[in-house]
């Protein structure tokens, strides 16, 4: 493939070029309720060639070999076309050319396990909540994905990179009376197939819980100190803060880039924010972005100071700071840009629960995520449950809850952060219409002056 790409680039005649392939493997087995509703494998490829001329830098996406030279051909008058129009010529961060053949370490490749297997267990794993009879529904599904990528630039990088993903997700939703709710099933990761086996306990902890759910009341809306959990602080983190850290989101936007320079003090002395796409076996793990670029860990704040961006190779020469290999692509389908690896608040060993219980006081300790949104610098995420907190002891559960908040004040308000951290299984990032795998969590995040809407 390798050789059929170069011959691809040398029909390229631009300052520089890449042309990145990807054969993409996905199976998926899906129960609604007792049903199973789908079975599918798929083997799809395709190309992205790219290209810069004269500071014109344009893309192109293709399937069929045959068509690469039209496709270079067509790329090539797009970035004539932008080289003539763009009022600020698009440029390169310069990076050392690497050649490497990397396939990362699984405990057990997915490949070897039989599709008659993988329904099985996701079937056991399906019938855990329905045996609770206040569960009406389930909606669950063992999902796989496997890509192999090669890239080609004309600054000589030569890479390929495996990289797999495989994790059972989804929801159950129980009901007593007219009162309904739901809970959410996240096992997986890029550590192959045994981050899915002898994970009951995990299905049947969450089914009590959703049954404990039912019972709760209400919460009371007002403004109180919380403490989020590890998953909920995880998704502030990444919703609120991750996004705004991407250099091609900020560049655009003058009253947030004046907001967020380097050196800003945004945030409490508390808070210290990495993005680390080279931690092993974790959802946003990769060796190389789709520039070809090597990830690197990035610190994005130091004790509530900003210090740190996401950058591809053009936002790194725009912002005169350096490349970080965070330029990633959904498949074959898509130009890669500026995304998070896996992003977290740094925990503090001093905290553990109880102390951060403790220094709460009186309050809400808010647990998992029921979704949300954000709006500029201001945010609202659902939270799944949570417990009243009573002299530092956790008390009655409560539901229905949302948490809304500015981001810049809501970084300051930050009064501590735990000793642990819980990085997710299964999820995304959504950004521009395409969706990449990524990874958040941390510890749990104590703040206080905390709006929380509720009855």
């Amino acid at each position: 493939m390798l050789d059929k790409i170069k011959t691809m680039l040398g029909r390229i005649e631009a300052d520089y070029a890449d042309v990145r392939h990807e054969l993409k493997k996905e199976t998926a087995v899906v129960f609604n309720g007792k049903e199973l509703t789908r079975v599918t494998t798929n083997s799809t490829d395709g190309f992205v060639m790219r290209a810069l001329h004269k500071g014109g830098f344009s893309s192109v996406a293709f399937t069929r070999p045959e068509d690469a030279l039209k496709a270079a051909a067509a790329l090539m008058e797009n970035a004539r076309l932008l080289a003539r129009s763009v009022k600020t010529p698009a440029r390169l961060a310069p990076v050392p050319a690497v050649k490497e053949y990397f396939r990362p370490e699984m405990s057990e490749n997915p490949a070897a396990v039989s599709l008659e297997e993988k329904i099985a267990i996701a079937r056991a794993y399906n019938a855990i909540p329905l045996k609770n009879p206040r569960v009406v529904s389930t909606n669950l599904m063992y999902s796989e994905t496997s890509r192999d990528k090669h890239f080609v630039s004309t600054e000589g990088t030569e890479l390929r990179e495996e990289l797999v993903t495989v994790s059972f997700s989804g929801m159950a939703t129980a009901k007593d009376g007219a009162l309904t709710q739901s809970i959410n099933f996240m096992l997986g990761g890029s550590d192959g197939f045994s981050t899915i086996r002898n994970r009951d306990q995990v299905l049947t902890e969450r089914t009590e819980l959703l049954d404990r759910m039912l019972s709760a009341k209400p919460v009371t809306g007002g403004t109180y100190s919380v403490l989020l959990d590890h998953e909920l602080g995880g998704v502030f983190t990444h919703e609120a803060f991750g996004h705004f850290s991407e250099g091609d989101i900020v560049e655009n936007m003058p009253e947030l880039r004046r907001k967020m320079h380097l050196g800003a003090p945004l945030g409490s002395p508390a808070v210290t924010i990495v993005d680390d796409p080279t931690l092993p076996h974790q959802l946003g793990f990769y060796k190389y972005d789709d520039e070809g670029v090597r990830a690197r860990r990035v610190e994005l704040m130091k004790n509530g100071t900003l210090c740190g961006r996401l950058h591809s190779r053009r936002t790194a020469a725009a912002f005169g700071e350096p490349p970080t290999g965070h330029c990633v692509a959904e498949d074959y389908r898509f130009a890669p840009m500026v995304r998070m690896g896996t992003i977290m608040i740094l925990p503090d060993p001093a905290m553990n629960l109880e102390r951060l219980l403790a220094k709460l006081g009186d309050g809400l300790y808010l647990c998992g995520s029921k979704g949300g949104q954000t709006s500029g610098e201001n945010f609202t995420f659902g939270a799944a449950y949570g417990f009243e907190v009573k002299g530092g002891r956790i008390a009655g559960m409560v539901r229905d809850i949302n948490i809304m908040g500015n981001l810049f004040s809501t970084l300051k308000n930050i009064a501590a952060v735990g000793g642990d951290v819980h990085l997710s299984e299964r999820g995304g990032c959504g950004k521009g219409q395409t969706n990449i795998r990524s990874c958040h969590g941390g510890p749990q995040v104590l703040i206080n002056n905390a709006v929380v809407g509720g009855k």
